[in-house]
């Protein structure tokens, strides 16, 4: 019988990613005063980078089945809300950017082979990246001229995100037992490439 993959793999990959990768994905902070509402529910639709990682959320999520349809999707915004208070509070926490990058590549390839880890691993992995978008976009939240609204808006088009990816993976992503979700994935994750080196 073959032995099983081990479930530690990718999340060390990630992490030596995170020390080994240079800081090279700085399109991602938008520089400059928000609005309130609207600009928050904007910019989760217009910035490529949050839009495909939050899609990807979903999309693993509708894959791996099971409660993982809604834990995952679930987790990524409460978690973001606490990335969020850290950036608000000026804490600095390195190699943010990159994280966006990375997160983007690996949701990417664990859709695109199909990775199923134990829940706990995958939600792990979700939060780690959920602190990185959120404290992104915590760093700017000062900016805007209505923070609060801004926040709400942010978080409900990431859950709107969210829910797209999960009606994709359930409906068209099974196609042709699933491949439809894996070449999905391997797109996203040519755009985490895109965002690292580029």
């Amino acid at each position: 019988m073959p032995a099983s993959p081990n479930p530690w793999r990718l999340p060390l990959i990630v992490a030596a990613a995170m020390v080994i990768l240079p800081q090279v994905a700085g399109a991602h902070i938008i520089r400059g005063a928000q609005g309130g509402f609207g600009s928050g529910f904007e910019h989760p639709l217009t910035g490529l980078d949050h839009f495909l990682a939050m899609f990807a959320v979903g999309l693993w999520g509708a894959q791996m089945g099971g409660r993982s349809v809604w834990t995952l999707p679930v987790t990524f915004p409460l978690i973001m809300v606490v990335g969020g208070i850290i950036g608000i509070s000026g804490v600095h926490l390195p190699g943010i950017e990159t994280g966006i990058a990375l997160s983007i590549l690996v949701l990417g390839l664990a859709i695109a082979f199909a990775w199923r880890p134990a829940e706990w691993v995958a939600l792990c992995l979700i939060a780690f990246f959920a602190i990185c978008h959120g404290y992104a976009h915590g760093a700017e939240l000062p900016l805007a001229t209505d923070p609060a609204d801004y926040a709400i808006g942010f978080v409900l088009a990431t859950g709107l995100i969210h829910i797209l990816g999960i009606g994709f993976g359930l409906v068209i992503g099974r196609l042709w037992d699933g491949r439809i979700s894996r070449i999905c994935g391997a797109a996203i994750a040519l755009g985490g490439v895109y965002y690292l080196v580029g």
